[in-house]
């Protein structure tokens, strides 16, 4: 490794003429050196550290290394639009860093979550200096896939980021009544208020976070969402540069990750890989929620991304994942596997109670689909209650996050549970399992939360992966609710449960039953919802591994 110079400040202007400062490393030896180029909004001597090396462990390595604060964030002109100014600025930046004396002209672009979109919106303008790119744990499509999901707002995760958002903007306008009263909010996220999306403090300072409110009122189809997403400019993306997706199987932007390692892989345009361990957002270490992982998962990351660049920018060595380019951690055999593709095994198994599945944890059962008749007029209830909604533990977005025990929620009244016998052989999942829930409901409106857990031999039931989804009109028949991608190996012995509940407070909003929307809706009009399941017309579809564990 080579020895690195402290990082000078350098500003560079965008195409309007926008002042941008950033922070260059540089090995301490004469020659020229590729760069590799980081553009994100939180400071940019934070660099992205809470889950990758500093920027001059990559410089000791052979890299000029450049951490940029975006237009109107840190120590760079302008107004800071989420995402909007992405495009242009990240596509100006990668021409300047080419420019740069002592580089070879050559630039890759890496960092995670918002910097991970930095990069995709800059590839998409097919800067021609840009060789490769590393996103990790992105949103593909803004609106589907991180300000919402299967149309539930995903309130705590985004309230607590327009808050971080706004009490740094609140301070870079030297208006330090609302950094305080916004760092004070940020320490506990305030979803108690009439309105559980708009809490005083954030109408207070709405015009610090105003991309909030934008995802609180812009529909669907609004071209809003284009303008921000990736998935927007798909073709011109995967013809671009190689790119080296990475995620979490707990991060709340899985399914964005995913999304956009497919388009990839459907369009068989640039070279991609795909990497997913059991970490949440941040950190990627061996331990999360209740459980350790073992050294496996501890993220080796900056290796393999330093292995990617130097194939693609210096032009050594052969790509990482050569002939596997799907490489997922298998959180019960603790170890990593690699496939050719994508996983897409499916088979159906079907639920099964004698009425009592929101009583009795034993009652509900959980099978392998075998065409027998038993059971098929068998229903299930579960009565939600607004004063008292099924919690968020756990998961993508609860903290904390990751495979915590849900055993006691598991045994409330206003969750159906379905679980198998102990399975004779060990069983592999791989991939996105989805509920098909034949469903009706005394209320023009509900939700629905559907949680997959591992059950040991003791009893003790570990969130393994979910899926959410809001009705704004009741189904009163066969409902799909996706749920994100896992990959576990669970033993002899173990078991499988869906947990059924129709909340998940505050990782989404209450569903008031009236028809009207969640994001909107008041306290006091929330009713409570009688939800029935027919068991003739449903089933669990889980991903099984086309292999032998």
């Amino acid at each position: 490794m080579l020895d690195v110079r402290p990082p000078e400040t350098l500003h560079m202007r965008a195409r309007d003429g926008a002042r941008l400062a950033s922070d260059i490393y540089r090995p301490a030896t004469q020659g020229d050196f590729p760069v590799l180029l980081m553009r994100q909004p939180y400071g940019r001597r934070i660099a992205s550290t809470v889950c990758y090396a500093h920027p001059s462990w990559y410089s000791a390595h052979g890299y000029i290394v450049i951490v940029q604060d975006v237009r109107g964030r840190g120590g760079s002109e302008g107004a800071f639009a989420l995402f909007e100014n992405e495009a242009a600025d990240g596509a100006d930046a990668v021409a300047w860093a080419a420019a740069l004396p002592g580089s070879t002209g050559a630039v890759g672009m890496y960092g995670f979550s918002y910097q991970g979109d930095t990069q995709l919106l800059a590839a998409a303008q097919r800067p021609p200096a840009l060789k490769a790119i590393a996103p990790a744990m992105i949103g593909w499509d803004l609106r589907n896939d991180w300000a919402y999901e299967n149309d539930a707002f995903c309130l705590a995760a985004n309230l607590s980021w327009a808050i971080q958002l706004g009490a740094e903007e609140a301070k870079r306008a030297g208006d330090f009544e609302a950094f305080h009263a916004l760092h004070a909010a940020s320490r506990a996220t305030p979803v108690d208020a009439r309105v559980s999306t708009l809490p005083a403090v954030m109408e207070r300072y709405r015009r610090y976070a105003p991309h909030y409110f934008d995802w609180l009122e812009k529909t669907a189809d609004d071209p809003y969402w284009a303008r921000i997403s990736p998935a927007a400019s798909a073709q011109a993306l995967t013809a671009g540069p190689p790119a080296l997706f990475i995620g979490g199987w707990y991060d709340t932007h899985l399914p964005g990750t995913v999304s956009g390692y497919r388009a990839y892989e459907e369009a068989r345009g640039a070279e991609a890989r795909l990497v997913i361990g059991p970490w949440a957002h941040f950190p990627w270490g061996r331990r999360l929620g209740d459980m350790d992982f073992g050294d496996a998962a501890i993220g080796a990351i900056d290796q393999l991304q330093v292995r990617w660049f130097d194939h693609w920018l210096k032009g050594e060595g052969e790509p990482p994942m050569h002939g596997a380019p799907v490489r997922l951690f298998d959180m019960g055999a603790r170890a990593w596997r690699d496939f050719a593709h994508w996983p897409q095994g499916s088979q159906s198994w079907r639920l099964t109670s004698s009425g009592r599945a929101a009583l009795d944890e034993r009652d509900g059962v959980l099978q392998p689909a075998d065409g027998s008749a038993s059971d098929r007029l068998a229903q299930d209830r579960l009565v939600h209650d607004p004063w008292r909604p099924a919690p968020s533990r756990g998961g993508a977005f609860a903290a904390p996050a990751g495979p915590v025990a849900r055993i006691d929620l598991d045994a409330r009244p206003d969750v159906l549970t379905f679980t198998t016998p102990p399975l004779a052989a060990p069983l592999t999942l791989a991939g996105a399992p989805r509920a098909e829930l034949h469903i009706s409901a005394d209320a023009p409106s509900m939700d629905l939360s559907c949680i997959l857990s591992r059950v040991d031999a003791e009893g003790r039931a570990m969130h393994l992966t979910e899926g959410y989804r809001c009705f704004t009109e009741t189904p009163n028949g066969v409902a799909t609710i996706p749920l994100r991608a896992a990959c576990v190996t669970l033993q002899a012995g173990e078991r499988l449960r869906l947990s059924i509940a129709a909340a998940s407070f505050p990782n989404h909003p209450v569903n008031p039953g009236d028809g009207s929307r969640p994001t909107h809706a008041a306290l006091e009009v929330a009713r409570v919802i009688t939800i029935t399941l027919t068991h003739a017309a449903s089933r669990l579809d889980l991903p099984i591994a086309e292999f032998a564990p």
